[in-house]
């Protein structure tokens, strides 16, 4: 699986992190890594909407999930809900390998930043 080979070519930068993820996902990284993972419902089960809560509540203030675009998901729907909430909240989001790289290496990464809402408040991310 791409995000757990991903989550072991970055586990000391990872390690820094509160992560979580969707059942079956999460449970692998913990397995693979040795980092702790928060684990929500699997995807298909409502995982992603519950991800997509946490971040309306202010408590993701990253996304990284990967997806086979080319595979038909039976969550499809909930995939696409999950992306859209994460635009809607200006929080920074990796679909794929190379967008997470860009992501995790950025400076702002490990420092505190303050995202702009839609109503021109600032709010602060502790990514």
């Amino acid at each position: 699986m791409e995000m757990v080979q991903w989550c072991k070519d970055n586990v000391e930068i990872l390690r820094i992190h509160f992560l979580c993820g969707t059942g079956t996902t999460a449970g692998l990284i913990a397995e693979h890594t040795s980092l702790p993972v928060f684990a929500y419902k699997s995807g298909p089960l409502g995982g992603d909407q519950q991800i997509g809560a946490r971040i309306t509540e202010g408590e993701i203030d990253c996304l990284i999930f990967f997806y086979d675009a080319l595979e038909a998901q039976p969550h499809d729907p909930d995939i696409k809900a999950l992306l859209r909430i994460a635009a809607l909240y200006n929080i920074p989001a990796a679909i794929n390998s190379a967008s997470a790289d860009f992501l995790i290496s950025s400076p702002l990464m490990n420092q505190e930043y303050y995202r702009r809402d839609d109503d021109g408040n600032y709010t602060k991310a502790d990514i």
